[in-house]
């Protein structure tokens, strides 16, 4: 088996922490809607959390890709613990991970709901998502049925450019300390996902005027 040291990343860089105004906010969900996504400005996390929870009926099979954002709001617990929705997670965690790979890597890959985040948006609509395994990145570019991204107002970036420089300098560091303080060695970024377009419009994009996730 292959295996990767895991440099450390350093501190974030702390000038994509910087929050959106509303203005902004506004603009980039114009540009998003152009192209293809369907697009939410919420109030509040609050109502972000219940935007989220009414686009998805009681009963359906439901995925919750690994993310901070998703464990700040609630969804993450509500998802896998409430009972109302057939949890993906709470399937793959009932597999054994060396006997029962093939079945969970199938049964993670296209779920009918997937919710999650993304590490920037870009001005003029277009998403990044980093991955340390991509586990989630197949679901959000093609085979989730529907993909609902929430989005803080601090990843708001200009362009693809200084958006993966976000994905980078701040993301990585954030997660690599977040990995390390519950007994791991660190986090790897190791594949990129770029959505330019959503054409069928399956992708839901929630921007939050709040600094949530990371």
């Amino acid at each position: 088996m292959t295996t990767f040291t895991l440099p450390d990343p350093g501190p974030p860089n702390t000038e994509f922490e910087r929050p959106a105004d509303r203005a902004r906010l506004e603009s980039t969900a114009a540009a998003l809607a152009e192209r293809g996504f369907k697009v939410h400005v919420a109030d509040s996390a609050e109502q972000a959390r219940e935007l989220v929870l009414d686009a998805i009926p009681e009963g359906s099979e439901v995925h919750i890709a690994l993310s901070e954002t998703m464990r700040e709001l609630g969804i993450t617990s509500e998802i896998d613990e409430s009972g109302r929705y057939d949890s993906v997670r709470s399937r793959l965690n009932a597999l054994d991970r060396q006997t029962q790979d093939r079945e969970r890597r199938k049964l993670g890959a296209a779920p009918d709901y997937i919710v999650g985040s993304a590490h920037a948006v870009t001005d003029d609509g277009e998403v990044i998502v980093g991955s340390g395994s991509g586990s989630q990145l197949g679901a959000y570019a093609y085979a989730g049925g529907n993909v609902i991204l929430v989005i803080g107002h601090q990843k708001l970036v200009r362009d693809l450019d200084e958006g993966l420089r976000r994905v980078r300098e701040y993301s990585l560091p954030r997660e690599y300390a977040r990995m390390q303080s519950v007994g791991f060695p660190g986090s790897l970024l190791a594949k990129t996902l770029i959505i330019h377009h959503e054409p069928s419009g399956r992708i839901t994009v929630i921007l939050v005027p709040e600094t949530i996730g990371f």
